[in-house]
């Protein structure tokens, strides 16, 4: 019997190595890669803008861009490679794509995730084969044949791809594609939505939100309904993952289930001094210090949304052949005929006393060159003030959405 019983043991542990082991590395490596990316972009999208805003999911982006780039070659590939950190070995790429899709998807959840693609192809332009097999096999991404060129149903495509989108982040993102980014020269449009919604696993009692001030800058300060966190009993607070530096609080609020949760960066200064210096190594390094603590929790309710075209950002970020005459996505439909047009990104947050609700989507429009370019007393965490805040799946280490409160009201 005992023999049995170190056979199982044996046999269950060969499943693990050679089975969950070699998945969770890839997994880990697209993971490492969408992570290093949302802090370059974050950098990109909040430099010079300290009075917005801000809030992205890097893992939409890459997604839309890891299909795209499934077709570039030569400069055009190694410039996107640089820029996304995309793994270069294709195989290894593909796999931790669809296995994190996989992941996010799954079924039977304590919380609503899920993400999708879809490739919209002008029906009289050829698309590779094999190209669309790709997308298809890894992305789970689906090829829509639509009219670009006629005039008279450019509309209904928009209309689709919209209402595709909607149908996808449940209804939060409306209108990606305005019917002017649309034109007679588009020839495909390579699409990502993600939707999330959690409840906190310790939920704010409604009872204590009351309106206090949340301080801009030194010069400005404005009222939000700013949530607390109740007490367990009398002087027992709630311990959550806290970590503290000279610079910032960090803290990190579990979603249901345990698989997702929301870090805040708060800085004991002004948010600028931490940004300057905030990167994925370093984003890493507090994950490892955080610590049970009794905490006394502040947090405001806040609800925005963002729209970015990242023509001009990724541009600058390294990648400017993709938009030019000089692009190759010949791996797309044999030719060198097309570039990308236009990157757009739409995304919506709400944070309330019950939890979190996110969404967001990306839009690829290609065109034909022809086309124009532990202690008793708790510490406190108080959120009155401009802050960082990032939804990460725990499981994966990957960070789904990326955002900074300037103004909670905006």
């Amino acid at each position: 019997m005992f023999n049995k019983l170190k056979y199982f043991l044996f046999i269950l542990a060969m499943f693990i190595i050679l089975n969950i082991y070699p998945a969770m590395a890839e997994i880990n490596n697209i993971s490492d890669g969408n992570n290093k990316f949302a802090f370059d972009l974050y950098s990109n999208l909040t430099q010079g803008k300290e009075d917005k805003n801000a809030f992205f999911s890097p893992f939409s982006i890459v997604s839309a861009m890891g299909m795209t780039y499934e077709g570039a070659k030569g400069k055009t590939k190694e410039e996107m490679q640089k820029v996304f950190h995309f793994l270069v070995d294709d195989k290894a790429r593909r796999e931790g794509f669809l296995k994190l899709i996989s992941e996010i998807n799954k079924k039977d959840k304590k919380y609503e995730l899920h993400t999708a693609n879809a490739l919209w192809v002008e029906k009289s332009y050829k698309i590779l084969e094999d190209y669309l097999k790709t997308v298809e096999k890894y992305y789970y991404g689906k090829a829509t044949n639509v009219g670009f060129i006629d005039p008279s149903e450019r509309e209904q495509a928009v209309f689709l791809i919209n209402s595709w989108v909607m149908g996808n982040t449940k209804g939060k993102i409306k209108d990606i594609i305005k019917p002017q980014a649309v034109s007679h020269d588009t020839r495909l449009i390579l699409t990502n939505a993600i939707y999330f919604k959690g409840k906190w696993k310790l939920q704010f009692d409604k009872k204590l939100t009351k309106d206090e001030d949340f301080k801009v800058s030194t010069e400005k300060k404005l009222k939000v309904p700013m949530m607390r966190m109740a007490m367990k009993g009398f002087n027992d607070y709630p311990e959550f993952n806290y970590a503290e530096t000279d610079e910032l609080q960090a803290i990190e609020l579990p979603y249901e289930g345990g698989e997702l949760s929301m870090l805040i960066l708060l800085p004991k200064g002004n948010l600028e001094g931490i940004e300057k210096t905030l990167t994925y190594e370093r984003i890493e390094e507090i994950k490892r210090s955080l610590s049970l603590r009794p905490v006394d929790l502040y947090l405001p309710k806040f609800k925005f949304e963002t729209e970015y075209s990242l023509k001009p950002v990724f541009s600058d970020m390294g990648m400017p052949t993709a938009f030019s005459n000089d692009a190759d996505f010949s791996g797309m439909d044999g030719t060198k005929k097309l570039k990308i047009d236009k990157v757009i990104h739409k995304a919506f947050v709400e944070v309330n006393e019950e939890g979190t609700e996110a969404a967001a989507a990306t839009a690829v429009i290609m065109v034909t060159k022809s086309a124009v370019e532990e202690v008793k007393k708790p510490v406190i965490f108080r959120a009155d003030h401009p802050f960082i805040f990032i939804i990460q799946h725990n499981k994966t280490s990957a960070i789904l959405f990326f955002g900074r409160v300037h103004e909670p009201k905006k």
